[in-house]
């Protein structure tokens, strides 16, 4: 009997990047009008950043059903498996709910964990949980081990516009137009499972200094898995903060991991931003 793990989209490991890790995705879907895609699915990356640009309309996003889980569930445990089940931030989605309640149905044989967090946050912990899974330990040990380190996750992102934010309701107008005005660069991150302004900077030059300044301020545990990430059409400002920010980096990672963030959460970011996702050193 092997321990199998399971994620939601929001993880955004391509499909090739699953199948080669042994992981089962469960996927959300976004809307645009009345059409649904399948996240990373019917819809990839970049086409749906076409989509969000040409688009006078935000799109939506649905999270995943009980069924849904159910049936990644049932896949796994009927090959005789236990399944460890990551999903995004319980207070992002309903998609752990769900989860929770199609766990219910297979005894204890399946245990959910909330990230409380998304997109690459989401992902290093998921890399994480695939280490302790080949070191041999077991579900319980497991889930118990990523609720203690998921509190060490720190994800970073530097938004280009403050626009998406405002038309998903979680910026006013006002605040907008003073930012696009302004030129403000936005820094979030996700702060006890949700998400948090931790900073502003005018221009992307500024904006790229404060988001270094934070990510010094805890300091990367280069031992844990940790990921840059961008939205859009290009990663040519995640490669040129790269360079910008090499400081950071030398003589600690000969590579810097990088992946493009989903259409889920890149309907709430928008094209242009830059995240960056690690554990912090522990205390």
């Amino acid at each position: 009997m092997a321990l199998r793990l399971i994620v939601d989209s929001t993880f955004d490991f391509t499909g090739e990047q699953a199948k080669e890790l042994g992981i089962e995705l469960v996927r959300l879907r976004v809307h645009f009008g009345d059409k649904e895609y399948i996240d990373g699915l019917s819809i990839t990356p970049q086409e749906f950043y076409e989509k969000l640009i040409e688009s006078d309309e935000l799109p939506t996003t649905s999270q995943a059903a009980p069924a849904d889980f159910a049936e990644a569930f049932a896949r796994v445990t009927g090959a005789g498996d236990e399944a460890l089940c990551l999903t995004l931030s319980s207070k992002l989605s309903g998609t752990y709910q769900s989860a929770v309640i199609a766990a219910e149905d297979f005894g204890g044989r399946v245990r959910v964990v909330d990230s409380e967090s998304v997109t690459l946050g989401a992902q290093i912990l998921a890399r994480y949980a695939l280490r302790l899974i080949d070191a041999g330990m077991g579900l319980e040990e497991t889930a118990a081990e990523l609720e203690e380190a998921r509190s060490r996750i720190h994800v970073m992102a530097l938004l280009d516009t403050l626009e998406y934010l405002k038309r998903g309701g979680r910026v006013s107008g006002l605040a907008a137009m003073a930012g696009g005005l302004l030129a403000i660069k936005p820094v979030i991150t996700i702060r006890e499972g949700a998400v948090a302004v931790v900073g502003k900077a005018r221009g992307s030059k500024n904006g790229e200094n404060l988001l270094s300044q934070l990510i010094g301020r805890h300091g990367v545990d280069f031992s844990m898995p940790y990921m840059l990430g961008y939205t859009g059409l290009s990663d040519g400002m995640l490669q040129k903060y790269k360079a910008d920010s090499s400081h950071l980096w030398a003589g600690h990672a000969e590579d810097l991991p990088q992946m493009i963030v989903g259409s889920v959460i890149g309907t709430h970011a928008g094209p242009g931003a830059i995240a960056v996702a690690f554990f912090s050193l522990p205390r």
